[in-house]
């Protein structure tokens, strides 16, 4: 369920946000979740710690309690082991809150790197499939209107008669995959995309053997300074099975990567800096004692 969808069917809604992390826990500080009696929206991580803060949820709603707060430890006392400690904070939402949530969404909706899909055969509607699930946008994109009418997963899909005008107009830090049905295009689509000098991931299907072919290409034609930013064969790092489901889910994964090394790394710093924390507070603790 949508939370637009949540918030127009029930009238009582807690927010549930972690309101402050301490150590290792399965979500960041400020994720929140939206528990109405018999529905919600997203997670705070699973385990027992989201199924304890949606019966205490839904015992607010049921006693009309309008905020609590609760300090948590992920430990055998709940039966987790991530070790840290969280404190979450639970408010019913007003009207004004439901509106602010929302432009929240909106502005999330609005801030995910696009994926673009170059060429929906069997193995651009498989790797469509996957990215329908994960925080992008993803976008297919084909000349051929019979190709894209058989994608029919919850993505974008565009018949585009030129195809490099799509990724001429992708915001900066899109990532582009390149599996179209003419190897012509695929080079100059790839070339396209490296061009551009600010993609996340550029990615072409193929062999060693094409790589090198479009390597001399640009070469010819193009600026080929950009080329060793291309990753091809694209999802050759986990198997070399070719069934299309198998290889969009390897090329899932190196997208992936790619589009949150940057908050992975964030993440870590924020991490050790905690640790940090802790191990000062513990010494100046053992000072005093």
């Amino acid at each position: 369920m949508t939370l637009a969808g949540l918030f127009d069917s029930h009238g009582g809604v807690i927010r549930v946000a972690l309101a402050r992390v301490r150590g290792s826990s399965p979500r960041n500080e400020g994720t929140e979740m939206f528990v109405a009696p018999e529905a919600l929206h997203g997670t705070i991580g699973g385990g027992q710690l989201e199924h304890r803060a949606i019966e205490t949820a839904r015992a607010m709603l049921h006693d009309g309690e309008l905020a609590r707060h609760t300090d948590v430890p992920l430990g055998p006392e709940i039966g987790q082991c991530c070790g840290g400690r969280v404190e979450l904070s639970l408010t019913r939402m007003r009207g004004s809150d439901k509106r602010a949530a929302l432009e929240r969404a909106e502005m999330e909706a609005a801030a995910l790197p696009h994926v673009y899909v170059m060429g929906a055969g069997h193995v651009g509607r498989a790797i469509a499939t996957m990215l329908q699930h994960l925080p992008v946008r993803c976008i297919v994109v084909d000349p051929r209107a019979a190709e894209v009418a058989l994608c029919t997963v919850a993505v974008e899909t565009r018949v585009s008669a030129i195809p490099e005008l799509d990724i001429a107009t992708a915001p900066p830090g899109s990532a582009f995959i390149v599996l179209t049905h003419d190897h012509g295009l695929d080079f100059l689509l790839t070339s396209a995309a490296l061009e551009r000098g600010d993609a996340a991931y550029v990615g072409m299907i193929g062999s060693a053997t094409k790589r090198v072919k479009l390597r001399n290409w640009m070469r010819k034609h193009h600026d080929a300074t950009c080329f060793e930013r291309l990753t091809c064969p694209i999802g050759a790092g986990g198997s070399r099975d070719k069934r299309p489901g198998l290889i969009a889910a390897f090329v899932v994964a190196e997208i992936m990567a790619e589009l949150t090394r940057d908050a992975a790394a964030n993440g870590a710093a924020q991490a050790g800096h905690a640790l940090a924390r802790g191990h000062h507070h513990d010494q100046e603790g053992a000072t005093a004692r």
